[in-house]
């Protein structure tokens, strides 16, 4: 098989000596730096998630820096969501569109202060728009990608090893909260938050020098909890409707086509309001739907058009087969007139026709 080789372009991350000790099995590129796809499998790493606890190497997570006296103002001009909401101590889920409205990225939003934000950013040179703008209106603010590299631990016993390293405290951190913790002679930002159901929280790592350390507690901490090295899991994902940005949702589609129209509330003028203005009063043409998909699948490594009555409604480019539930688990994009739940359709994948159907709600 080809492999992928690591340069300066493509990198190495803090975790990767202990990525690679515990057996990694499959490598994509993400933000241009290494993510691990699969250790044991990807159906077996599903199961363990489920049942253990797990730490992922999320460092490909790149953190756009946002700070200065104009901070607030570009954040409120770069998303949908009301900013002026924000808490100190808090996350958001920050879509963020073109001046169509379509989607550019979904970063998890982190305030710092009022005048500093961290923005983790799905794959793809987010920044660089980011700097666009500042650049353009010619804004009091520095746009950076500091050194910090995100360390997820996820899965029904992640509070129990997070509290034997950071301390009882980190039970209490609410969801989309985050609490600075001490480690060694520092501290981090810990956040409960990840990309998966099974619950967990997301260590952002300041400095190189502190990966291997962290890592090494976190499993010296953990072997009687079955710690393992994972990955974000297509399985687990999937089921639990978790949006992949590039595959399930593009600069096509707008947040409320992708579900996510709860997140604009924004009563700033923000890029792309008045693009977004008909399908915030009217409802979008198409939207995100969970599916079932007949018959035998291989991977879905392209759009499958979903057809009916000899035309197009649609598409999907998420789907896998879920051992917990015997079924083809899909997510798809699918034209209003079929979207409803029971509305059967046709899948052309490259391995045939399937018969599908659509599915009141996802099964997490």
């Amino acid at each position: 098989m080809a492999v992928i080789t690591p340069s300066r372009r493509v990198r190495k991350t803090p975790f990767s000596p202990g990525v690679e000790a515990e057996g990694v099995s499959g490598y994509t590129v993400y933000n241009h730096m290494l993510l691990p796809t699969f250790f044991e499998s990807v159906e077996a790493d599903a199961a363990h998630l489920k049942q253990h606890v797990q730490v992922w190497d999320v460092s490909c997570e790149r953190q756009v820096q946002i700070k200065g006296p104009d901070a607030l103002r570009l954040m409120k001009m770069l998303s949908p969501r009301d900013m002026d909401r924000m808490q100190a101590d808090q996350c958001y889920y920050v879509p963020v569109v073109d001046q169509n409205g379509g989607m550019l990225n979904d970063p998890v939003a982190i305030k710092l202060a009022d005048d500093h934000y961290w923005l983790s950013v799905a794959d793809g040179d987010f920044w660089q728009f980011a700097l666009g703008i500042a650049v353009a209106l010619n804004l009091d603010v520095q746009i950076t990608e500091p050194d910090v590299s995100p360390l997820a631990v996820q899965g029904p016993k992640a509070d129990d090893l997070m509290a034997r390293v950071f301390g009882e405290e980190v039970r209490n951190i609410k969801f989309f909260r985050y609490k600075r913790l001490a480690f060694e002679d520092t501290e981090f930002v810990v956040a409960r938050s990840g990309w998966s159901k099974q619950g967990g929280f997301e260590i952002y790592v300041e400095g190189s020098d502190y990966g291997m350390p962290l890592w090494n507690a976190l499993f010296a901490q953990g072997r009687d909890l079955h710690v393992r090295a994972g990955c974000p899991n297509n399985i687990e994902r999937i089921e639990s409707g978790l949006l992949s940005f590039g595959s399930d949702m593009r600069r096509e589609n707008t947040p409320y086509e992708c579900g996510l129209g709860r997140f604009c509330n924004s009563p700033e003028d923000y890029i792309g309001k008045t693009a977004l203005a008909d399908q915030a009063e009217n409802g979008p043409p198409r939207q995100i739907r969970p599916l079932v998909i007949e018959g035998e699948i291989g991977p879905c490594t392209e759009a499958w058009p979903l057809m009916a009555e000899g035309g197009q409604v649609g598409q999907v480019a998420s789907a896998v087969f879920s051992p917990e539930f015997g079924v083809n688990v899909a997510i798809g994009m699918v034209d209003r007139s079929h979207w409803g739940p029971g509305t059967r359709v046709e899948v052309l994948t490259e391995h045939g026709m399937r018969w599908a159907e659509v599915q009141e709600k996802f099964w997490r």
